[in-house]
């Protein structure tokens, strides 16, 4: 069973720490949900894994290129995701896989309307509320399945 693996974080805010490079490393694709606040991490992620990224509040547009933006939506494994910084900008309508940041407080969840699975993996760099923190997607690439999703604390 072929599977693929989505390392999510947010709010970064321009610290990549030597623990969270560690995870990420083995990652298929990263997903930052915003507020990286730096061009040269935003780069050391691309050489990690392909990012699909959204823009924070502390992002300017041009400095990551056209394909960041302020909703980021792409499919992977089958599966329709869509990333944004704030929670209540997601449409959870149209997208499996919901991604927000922001609030730098973790959080995994099935919508029980929608049955979409909706993350916030904290902030790796300025915890809020807990424990530096990501989030790990598995999804089966045969069957467009989320095998696991959690949320990673760092620094443990």
């Amino acid at each position: 069973m072929p599977t693929t693996r989505y390392d999510i974080i947010s709010d970064t805010h321009g610290f990549l720490s030597p623990e969270l490079i560690e995870q990420l490393r083995g990652a298929d694709v990263i997903v930052h949900a915003g507020d990286i606040c730096s061009l040269s991490d935003f780069q050391h992620l691309e050489m990690i894994a392909p990012v699909q990224a959204c823009l924070g509040n502390n992002d300017w547009s041009n400095d990551y290129g056209p394909t960041v933006k302020a909703r980021k939506i792409f499919y992977g494994s089958g599966l329709r995701w869509q990333i944004v910084h704030y929670r209540e900008r997601l449409n959870l309508l149209k997208c499996d896989i919901a991604i927000c940041g922001h609030t730098h407080t973790p959080f995994v969840t099935r919508d029980e309307w929608t049955g979409t699975l909706v993350m916030n993996p904290g902030s790796p760099t300025y915890p809020r509320r807990s424990k530096s923190s990501m989030g790990r997607i598995i999804c089966d690439e045969d069957t467009g399945e989320v095998l696991s999703a959690e949320i990673i604390t760092l620094g443990e």
